[in-house]
C-alpha cells in the first residue's frame, strides 16, 4: 500500500504497491492543472456539459432510464443527481475513515448495488462489502473481505522481481514497496467497482485483484482472477524509485482491477490500475468462464471505463483525459482533468464523466458524440 500526496486521495490508488511513486507525482500534477477539454488534434471537442458540481471525488457512476447515480467516495456516500443538480441521497457507507467507490443498478431498475471499504490506516483496507438494495426498503450485506480472507484468490499468482536478483537491487526493492522482493497474492480486499450481470452482479475488486460474482442472494464465487503486469525496469523507472541497481529487472505488479462492464453478447471488460509511469493500465476482455485476454495496454491510470457506440472508452486519470482504444493502444478523446470516472448506458445520445476538483468541488459532465 502506498502512502499518497497531500493533493490526492490515498482511495484512489487502490491496491498496488509503493512502485507507484512515479504514477503518483504525475496523479499530483493533474490535480493542479487546469481544468480544461480538448480533443485529439484535428477534431471537435467535444462540450463537456456540467450535469452538477455537488460531488467531490465520483469515484463511479450508474445509469438506468432517466437515473443517474453517483458513488462519491469523498463523503461515502451514493446519490441520485436531480434535473436541477442537486442531489438526493440514496445511502450511506462507512463513517470516518471509508468510501463508497461502485455503483451499479440492475437490468430491471428495481436493485442498487454498491460498494464498500474502510481504512482504518494507511496500509490496511477492511470490511470490504457489497450492499445490494431491493424492492420494500429490503437490504443485503454481502462481506466480500470474508471471502478474500478465506479464499485470496489471487494466492495463484506471484509479484515482484522476477528471477535473482543481487542483496542490493533486493534492498532498494523492499524499501520502495514495504513488501518482500517477491511475494504471492495477500489477503486484501478493496471492492471498487460492481456492474449488474444478468441477476447477478460483479465486483472488480481492486486489493484481492479479481473479478467476484455474487448473486442476489449474496453467494460470493471467483468470476476470474486477472494475470500478473510484468514490467522491465529502465533506468528512468529505476531513478524514480530510487532503485539504481535493478535496472533491467522484470518487475511483476498486481494487476489491481478498477472498472468492470458488461459488452454485447454478455462479453465481459475491466480496467486495471497497477501503478507507476513504467506500468501502464490496461483492458482485458473476460470470458464467461473467467479466461482473460488484454485487448488495450498503455493508459496512464485507467480507473473506468464504458462502453458507448460500439467502443470502449477509458478515463485515465493520471494524465487527465478520456481516450478510446484503437488498434490495442489509448487515443485521445478529450482532455478532461481530474477525471475518475465514465459512464454510458444502451441508447444513451451522450457519455457521463464524473471528475475530482480541481482546488473546488467536485462535477459530473455529460459529454454528447
Amino acid at each position: 500500500m502506498m502512502k499518497f500526496p497531500d493533493s490526492i486521495d490515498r482511495r484512489i490508488v487502490i491496491r498496488t504497491t509503493k512502485f507507484a511513486l512515479s504514477a503518483l507525482t504525475a496523479a499530483a500534477l493533474v490535480a493542479a492543472a487546469p481544468s480544461t477539454a480538448t480533443a485529439a488534434p484535428g477534431a471537435a471537442a467535444p462540450t463537456p456539459k456540467p450535469v452538477t458540481t455537488a460531488v467531490t471525488q465520483p469515484f463511479n457512476l450508474a445509469l438506468h432510464g432517466n437515473r443517474l447515480l453517483v458513488a462519491d467516495g469523498g463523503n461515502a456516500t451514493v446519490s441520485r443527481v436531480l434535473g436541477n443538480g442537486t442531489l438526493r441521497t440514496v445511502a450511506v457507507g462507512p463513517t470516518g475513515k471509508g468510501d463508497v467507490a461502485g455503483v451499479a443498478i440492475s437490468h430491471d431498475g428495481r436493485y442498487i448495488a454498491y460498494t464498500s471499504t474502510e481504512h482504518p490506516s494507511e496500509e490496511v483496507n477492511a470490511n470490504g462489502r457489497l450492499v445490494i438494495l431491493g424492492p420494500k426498503g429490503s437490504k443485503r450485506i454481502v462481506d466480500l473481505a470474508a471471502y478474500e480472507a478465506k479464499r485470496n484468490p489471487d494466492k495463484v499468482n506471484t509479484y515482484g522481481a522476477v528471477g535473482t536478483i543481487n542483496d542490493k537491487c533486493r534492498a532498494q526493492i523492499e524499501a520502495a514497496s514495504h513488501l518482500p522482493a517477491s511475494y504471492g497474492g495477500q489477503k486484501d480486499s478493496h471492492p471498487y467497482s460492481v456492474t449488474a450481470y444478468g441477476k447477478n452482479w460483479i465486483v472488480a475488486d481492486a486489493g484481492g485483484n479479481a473479478l467476484l460474482k455474487v448473486s442476489r442472494r449474496g453467494h460470493v464465487s471467483t468470476l476470474a482472477v486477472l494475470p500478473v503486469q510484468p514490467v522491465k525496469i529502465t533506468t528512468e523507472l529505476a531513478g524514480e524509485l530510487e532503485a539504481p541497481d535493478c535496472v533491467g529487472i522484470t518487475y511483476r505488479f498486481e494487476p489491481v482491477p478498477t472498472d468492470v462492464e458488461i459488452g454485447k453478447r454478455g462479453r465481459i471488460y475491466a480496467t486495471t490500475l497497477p501503478g507507476g509511469a513504467g506500468a501502464p493500465g490496461s483492458v482485458y476482455r473476460i470470458s464467461h468462464r473467467g479466461h482473460s485476454r488484454q485487448i488495450a495496454t498503455g493508459f496512464a491510470g485507467a480507473t473506468n471505463l464504458a462502453l458507448w457506440h460500439g467502443k470502449i472508452f477509458v478515463s485515465e486519470f493520471f494524465s487527465g483525459q478520456i481516450s478510446v482504444v484503437k488498434n490495442g493502444a489509448p487515443k485521445l478523446y478529450l482532455k478532461l482533468p481530474g477525471v475518475v470516472s465514465v459512464e454510458s448506458a444502451k441508447g444513451r445520445k451522450s457519455l457521463y464523466a464524473g471528475v475530482f476538483g480541481q482546488g473546488g468541488p467536485g462535477s459530473v459532465v455529460k459529454i454528447k458524440k
